[in-house]
C-alpha cells in the first residue's frame, strides 16, 4: 500500500499509531475529502455519513473497519473521529466511485490476482519477493539471505501448529520468546531500537542478525520434533531452548569480534552497507 498512497503525501492526514496492534489509523474523512476533491471538510464528512449509511445497507460491518479516536480539528481542538487502519481504509475506498480511487482499486484487484497466482504456484512468491528487495535497493546477498530465512520461519511455524499452536497471538508470544532470548529484547523493543514502527523486523536486519535469528529458529524447530510438546506452556519451553542455542553463538561471536550483533542499523543503512 506504501507505493500506491503517494497521492496523500502532499495533503495532510491525521494519523495516529496504534502500538497494540502495530498499526496506523488514517482519518477517513480526510482521505475521502482527498480522493473526491471535496472542497471543503464539511462537505467531506457529509460524504463520509452518506457513505457510511450505503456501507451498513450492503452489509458491511463498519465497526470492524473503524475506530473513534481523539485526533487535533481545524479548530485545533481535539475530537472524536471516525479512522481505520490500512485494511480499514483499502475497503472503504473500494466504494468510493472517484477517479482517484481508481488507482487503489486496480492495485488491489492486481494484488488478489498475484495471491490466486502464488497459491497455485509457491514460487511465483519468491520470485515476486526477490524483485520487491532488489527494487528497494538491497544487495542479491541479503535478499539470497532474507529469502531463506522465509524458508525457516515456515518450517517453524509448520511445527508450531503440529503443537496445536492456532491462535496469532500465541505464535507472536512465541515469537518474542525465542527473539527475548537470543538478542535480549522482545520483538516491539527491537524495532524501537531500529526506529522502527510496522515494517517487518527482518528487513531491517544485518546479514549476522539474520543468521543468528535463523539459528534460533531453526534449532526451536529441530528440537521442537525431538521433545514433541504439545500446547502452549511446552512449546514456549522448546522456543526457549531454540534462542538459547542462538544467544551462545551471539556471545561467542561478541567475544571473539569485540562487536555487538543487534544493532541500531534499520534498511537505510543496511542498502549502504
Amino acid at each position: 500500500m506504501d507505493d500506491k498512497i503517494k497521492i496523500f503525501e502532499d495533503k495532510k492526514i491525521r494519523m495516529e499509531w496504534n502500538e497494540e496492534e502495530q498499526d496506523w489509523y488514517l482519518s477517513i474523512v480526510d482521505v475521502i475529502e482527498i480522493l473526491t476533491d471535496q472542497p471543503t471538510h464539511r462537505s467531506a464528512s457529509n460524504y463520509w455519513a452518506k457513505l457510511k449509511e450505503r456501507m451498513k445497507s450492503e452489509g458491511n460491518e463498519l465497526l470492524t473497519i473503524c475506530q473513534q479516536l481523539k485526533m487535533q480539528a481545524e479548530d485545533g481542538k481535539m475530537r472524536l473521529t471516525d479512522a481505520a487502519n490500512s485494511k480499514g481504509i483499502l475497503r472503504i475506498i473500494q466504494s468510493i466511485p472517484s477517479p482517484k480511487a481508481e488507482p487503489f482499486k486496480m492495485w488491489l484487484a492486481e494484488v488478489g490476482s498475484e495471491r490466486l497466482n502464488e497459491i497455485a504456484d509457491p514460487e511465483l512468491a519468491i520470485d515476486r519477493a526477490f524483485e520487491t528487495y532488489l527494487k528497494k535497493g538491497y544487495s542479491e546477498k541479503w535478499i539470497n539471505q532474507r529469502i531463506k530465512t522465509m524458508e525457516v520461519r515456515k518450517g517453524l511455524t509448520d511445527e508450531w501448529q503440529r503443537s496445536g499452536i492456532e491462535k496469532t497471538q500465541d505464535y507472536a508470544i512465541l515469537t518474542d520468546i525465542m527473539t527475548k532470548e537470543w538478542s535480549g529484547k522482545t520483538t516491539r523493543e527491537y524495532k524501537v531500537f531500529k526506529g522502527l514502527k510496522k515494517e517487518n523486523l527482518r528487513d531491517h536486519m544485518t546479514n549476522m542478525e539474520l543468521v543468528l535469528n535463523m539459528l534460533a529458529e531453526v534449532s526451536a524447530t529441530d528440537l521442537s520434533k525431538e521433545s514433541d510438546p504439545l500446547g502452549m506452556s511446552e512449546t514456549a519451553k522448546v522456543a526457549k531452548q531454540g534462542g538459547s542455542v542462538a544467544k551462545a553463538a551471539r556471545q561467542q561471536y561478541e567475544k571473539q569480534s569485540g562487536k555487538n550483533v543487534v544493532s541500531p542499523l534499520n534498511a537505510k543503512n543496511l542498502k549502504k552497507l
